[in-house]
């Protein structure tokens, strides 16, 4: 008789799984001409006012929808739809800390998605669990915010190494905080050397411009692919 106790492997195969929805998701969104950007974060980063900046400056150009992720309420849905207008959803985890693909399917199901261009996801504020999970987004950023502190890619090296793109917000205290931009860059280029770095304020909108030219390069190369 064999004693051996049988390990499964649990986490690998919800990885594996989800990871497969994430490629058919993508392909979904290909096919529908939908650019879906994760955005992810710690709680209080400036995620929403960064958006409600970069949305300003792009809703001219694109059709613009957004997900807001959450584990309850609707206060960021509120704020983005009254400050922008436009067609936003709030989504609730039901006690999870992230999303993943299935999730973020149901929530796309419940955007109108005739003629839009870009869906932003702003995921739950966590800098460890949206990080694992591939939603099926056709890019992922962050931000890191200036009184978290320049070592938080050391710290949290897989949020760092799947975004294609890293904003410093809240770049008006840098007076005020032992936060070194190169010194984070260099951290950054550790766990991802080809992610881009955009410093920003979202509270008086310097840098945005640079933030709402790179989504749109984006945007416009992945529709040319």
């Amino acid at each position: 008789m064999d004693d051996k106790v049988r390990i499964i492997e649990i986490k690998r195969n919800v990885f594996e799984d989800n990871n497969l929805e994430a490629e058919k998701l993508r392909a979904s969104l290909k096919r529908d001409g939908v650019f879906l950007l994760n955005l992810m974060s710690s709680p209080g980063s400036g995620k929403t006012s960064t958006l409600i900046q970069l949305i300003d400056r792009i809703k001219d150009k694109f059709k613009v929808s957004v997900m807001e992720a959450d584990i309850d309420s609707d206060v960021d849905a509120v704020k983005i739809r009254e400050a922008t207008g436009i067609e936003t959803i709030q989504l609730h985890t039901g006690g999870m800390c992230h999303l993943d693909a299935g999730m973020t399917e149901q929530g796309l199901r419940n955007l109108d998605l005739k003629d839009t261009d870009i869906v932003i996801l702003e995921n739950v504020g966590n800098l460890v669990c949206p990080a694992e999970f591939d939603t099926g987004s056709c890019a992922n950023a962050m931000i890191l915010s200036v009184p978290e502190g320049d070592d938080k890619p050391l710290k949290y090296p897989l949020m760092f190494s799947v975004c294609d793109l890293v904003i410093i917000n809240k770049i008006d205290v840098l007076p005020y905080f032992d936060f070194d931009i190169g010194r984070c860059r260099r951290h950054i280029s550790l766990r991802n050397p080809g992610a881009r770095v955009i410093p920003i304020c979202a509270r008086t909108g310097e840098g945005v411009d640079e933030l709402a030219g790179w989504l749109t390069d984006e945007v416009n190369n992945w529709k040319n692919k």
